[in-house]
């Protein structure tokens, strides 16, 4: 991608990637969707629809019923209840494989396309509890045995803890993740929840700001634009489209809060009111909002690979629902929406829940909560996925922060304030993008990614001396900041956040050979809410080993070609002195930086 592409430009070429981008975000493909013969004997699928309220529209929910054989009045069983992601239905790879997966080993299965997609009419409301989760709701009503379906099938072979209250978990990933906690929340009859990979604040996920979260963020364009653009295009998906999805003219299949985000995100003007607005509406569809009413057992499962979804959000909401007593768990698994699929990992395709580790506690998860087994080892608090060697980390919770580097002038990490040289060093940004962390939707349209880059004179960077030994790094860094910018402070009262100074923080890692590795693509975008005091930023948590002879270095750039940036050439001065310095903590749990 060059780097002087216009974004109208950019935009056409999202357009033209929408149709790619239907295959969901979820689980890893299966193989053929023809009905087998399965670990526990054949099982029979039978479509359903369900005509059901959401958003003050009467349409159709679109499901499969998945039932295995002996499943019937005289021997329930449980069930578990799963939708797509984004732009899928329920006849997709990943989608369709939930069903047939649980179905294999004794659950009904109930699947079907989310509201807005597949043949499920309605219109896309983002996983709102008051629409989707209500909907949801629904088709456990009929897993209760109290609604039925259009065609008059009622189920009357689930598991029942009492009358009208039936045995039933929901799993899915991304859009299929958020849901299920939406649904939890306005549904207490749901007795486990496994959402992999889905967010915990919109508002944080499309326009991120690292530092604080009360200013607007720095809007990142590629992701939202591209899944905007599909939800937009639907006739171009699915032709024929029932009634119910249309909006306006204005606003096509989308409710229209999520049209005016979207639209104001890409205006480039934040005035107060309107940006207010914009935040409460995407916190409202996001868990941080919600998550107080979740009670069921939550199995957290987030991607290191992810810039769309990263890991802090599986935080927030693991922490929040452990704050409350909610029996939760979190699994930091190799991928995500960015990529990052290991050998060995949960993959549905390759029916491999038994022998893969993330499949292993799901299975267990459902083991303890639906079928009630005492003895199913539900896993320790928190795992995560390491590339350097065999299994999993594991620890009874996230690891706090345990390492204070300092910001030296002579562009340094040391480990005491008195090693902190006196200095000052100064970049600006250009009027187009000179950093680049990756072209988001470049692996779903087929396109390649340059390697990360920051072109001189756009960036500082401050790094540490050769690791005598690996370190290992889990969780997520913070850096204390303060800089220097007249051009911002005498902007940022505006009233516009838009004119607030953007920046961006990122960790590097540097081989002995110079070679320099931002892992996973992650960065921390920061709309500075005031140039005039310091601020804290959180960044992107990673689970990475720095091997011997490797060094840490820390970043902050202009701008990145993924989010929009400043408004004006706006110069940063960071200046650095023993009593008076910016710092960098890390989580680290094995090993010595600095």
């Amino acid at each position: 991608m060059s780097r002087a592409v216009p974004r109208s430009r950019k935009a056409l070429a999202l357009v033209a990637g929408a149709a790619a981008l239907a295959v969901p975000l979820t689980l890893a493909a299966p193989a053929s969707a023809a009905e087998a013969e399965t670990l526990t004997g054949a099982y029979t699928v039978a479509p359903l629809r369900f005509t059901v309220e959401a958003g003050g529209r009467s349409c159709v929910v679109d499901a499969d019923l998945y039932r295995p054989a002996g499943v019937d009045a005289g021997h329930p069983a449980p069930a578990v209840l799963a939708t797509n992601g984004f732009g899928g239905s329920k006849s997709d790879g990943s989608t369709d494989a939930i069903g047939k997966a649980f179905a294999e080993r004794g659950y009904v299965g109930l699947v079907y396309s989310g509201l807005g997609f597949g043949k499920s009419g309605c219109l896309i409301s983002l996983d709102d509890p008051a629409i989707d989760g209500r909907a949801a709701a629904r088709l456990v009503d009929f897993l209760a045995g109290s609604r039925a379906a259009d065609d008059g099938t009622r189920a009357d072979f689930v598991t029942q803890d009492r009358e009208g209250d039936p045995r039933v978990g929901m799993i899915g990933g991304s859009y299929g993740g958020a849901v299920q906690l939406a649904a939890a929340s306005v549904d207490r009859r749901i007795d486990a929840i496994v959402p992999l990979i889905t967010w915990n604040d919109l508002a944080y996920s499309l326009a991120p700001n690292a530092a604080d979260r009360d200013t607007p963020g720095v809007f990142k364009w590629q992701w939202a634009n591209g899944f905007y653009l599909m939800g937009e295009g639907q006739p171009l998906l699915v032709p024929s489209l029932d009634p119910s999805r249309i909006n306006s003219l204005r606003c096509l299949h989308f409710v229209t809060d999520a049209c005016d985000t979207v639209r104001l995100l890409n205006s480039g003007r934040y005035p107060k009111a309107e940006t207010e607005k914009m935040l409460a509406y995407a916190r409202s569809v996001s868990p941080v909002s919600y998550v107080d009413r979740v009670t069921a057992p939550t199995l957290i499962v987030q991607g290191q690979a992810d810039t769309l979804f990263n890991l802090n959000e599986a935080r927030a909401t693991y922490d929040r629902l452990r704050e409350r007593g909610v029996d939760t768990r979190m699994i930091w698994q190799s991928w995500g929406h960015s990529g990052g699929q290991k050998p060995g990992e949960l993959d549905l395709g390759q029916g491999n829940l038994e022998s893969s580790y993330v499949g292993q506690r799901v299975l267990a998860w459902f083991d303890r909560y639906l079928r009630q087994n005492p003895t199913a080892d539900t896993g320790p608090a928190f795992a995560w996925y390491r590339d350097w060697q065999s299994g999993y980390g594991t620890a009874a919770g996230v690891p706090a922060l345990s390492r204070r580097l300092y910001l030296s002038g002579d562009g340094k990490l040391v480990d005491n304030r008195t090693k902190v040289a006196r200095g000052s060093r100064t970049y600006s940004n250009w009027l187009f993008p000179t950093s680049h962390s990756e072209s988001s939707l470049a692996g779903l349209i087929g396109l390649s990614d340059p390697r990360p880059y920051d072109t001189p004179s756009t960036y500082l960077g401050w790094t540490s001396a050769p690791l005598t030994a690996p370190a290992d790094l889990v969780g997520a860094p913070k850096a204390t900041l303060k800089v220097d910018s007249p051009v911002a402070e005498r902007v940022q009262g505006s009233g516009d956040a838009a004119d607030k100074l953007v920046l961006f923080a990122k960790l590097y890692d540097i081989a002995p050979d110079g070679t320099k590795t931002l892992v996973n693509r992650l960065v921390a975008p920061v709309r500075v809410p005031d140039v005039t005091r310091p601020f804290t930023v959180e960044l992107p948590a990673v689970v990475h080993r720095y091997e011997t002879g490797h060094r840490l270095e820390l970043v902050i750039a202009a701008s990145d070609t993924a989010y929009s940036g400043n408004r004006g050439i706006k110069p940063v001065t960071v200046v650095s002195a023993p009593e008076d310095t910016g710092t960098l903590e890390l989580p680290l749990v094995q090993g010595r930086v600095g």
